[in-house]
């Protein structure tokens, strides 16, 4: 019924601030198109070491970023001139395609104040056709994502399909996402229709054929089994998957089909190639320089990934 059990790793983006990376993962690379995904928080933040939190701007190519939060605030800058706060609830979905540039950064006068952050960062890799695609930003409010209630469940589709259930939100390739919150003691299943199917633990532990499961585990379903999960307390899952792509190459910030397009990816942000934000563009994160290697399994750890 389990294909794998994957526990999220601490990662650091720097200045003290880490957070949950769950894939990609040595032994799964990919859970249908979804090439990484990232659970920052909850943390309560020191109100002098906000600014440490920003990710200052860096660059992506091959992939859609997915912003979602579950509390906090975040402004997006990127390439396009676009100037979004992210708030919870909504879908924030940026098409890196043949190159963008973006920042998060953390201006939230309530999180000055000690407020909280807690989100999720998921990265869509594109198919090879949209790969060299323009790059595009969309934000999606929360009156547009469906929400499906019954006794003890509360759903809302982030994208693509699932349960009869379809969005807005413009995808790519076939696949499923989302937001799930079970109260204690409810049975509930994963969409049909999918070649590859997760659930990962926000919030809370659930139960699957007798085993029980926690906070920061993604579990991975053999494909074609309709697994039944108990929520042993109120608890929040991200169900994702969809159809795979087949192999993609991934180092920092860069997914491709190609090896030599990761290449040119280094070289064309270190020359200056890839446009910073027009309104966040007095400091960026230089390209790392390690001897890792954008395929395979690399002897040297890749530098790590931003969102």
């Amino acid at each position: 019924m389990l294909d794998q059990i994957i526990d999220a790793r601490t990662a650091s983006l720097g200045n003290g601030f880490s957070v949950r990376r769950i894939l990609p993962y040595r032994l799964r690379r990919m859970l249908g198109p979804f090439i990484f995904m990232d659970h920052a928080g909850p943390v309560n933040i020191i109100p002098d070491r906000v600014a440490d939190m920003d990710v200052l701007p860096h660059p992506h190519i091959g992939l859609s970023t997915v912003s979602y939060l579950f509390d906090g605030q975040v402004t997006h800058r990127d390439s396009l001139g676009v100037q979004q706060v992210i708030r919870p609830g909504e879908v924030n979905w940026m098409k890196a395609g043949s190159g963008i540039a973006h920042s998060e950064r953390f201006e939230d006068p309530a999180m000055l104040a000690g407020g909280k952050l807690e989100m999720i960062q998921t990265w869509v890799a594109l198919p090879e056709a949209d790969e060299e695609s323009a790059p595009t930003f969309e934000n999606y409010q929360p009156e547009i994502l469906p929400v499906f209630t019954d006794k003890g469940v509360w759903m809302r589709l982030i994208a693509g399909d699932a349960f009869g259930l379809t969005n807005a939100v413009k995808t790519h390739s076939p696949l499923f996402y989302a937001h799930v919150v079970l109260q204690g003691g409810t049975r509930f299943g994963l969409p049909r229709g999918h070649a590859e199917r997760g659930a990962y633990v926000a919030k809370g532990s659930v139960e699957v054929n007798g085993h029980r499961y926690g906070v920061g585990q993604l579990l991975v379903f053999t494909p074609g089994i309709d697994p039944v999960l108990i929520a042993h307390e109120t608890c929040t899952l991200m169900l994702l998957g969809g159809e795979p792509l087949g192999e993609r190459f991934i180092w920092w910030n860069f997914v491709s089909s190609r090896r030599d397009r990761i290449e040119q990816a280094k070289a064309d942000w270190e020359a200056g190639r890839i446009a910073l934000p027009p309104n966040d563009n007095v400091e960026f994160i230089p390209l790392p320089h390690d001897t890792s290697r954008p395929a395979g399994a690399p002897r040297t750890p890749p530098p790590p990934a931003l969102s």
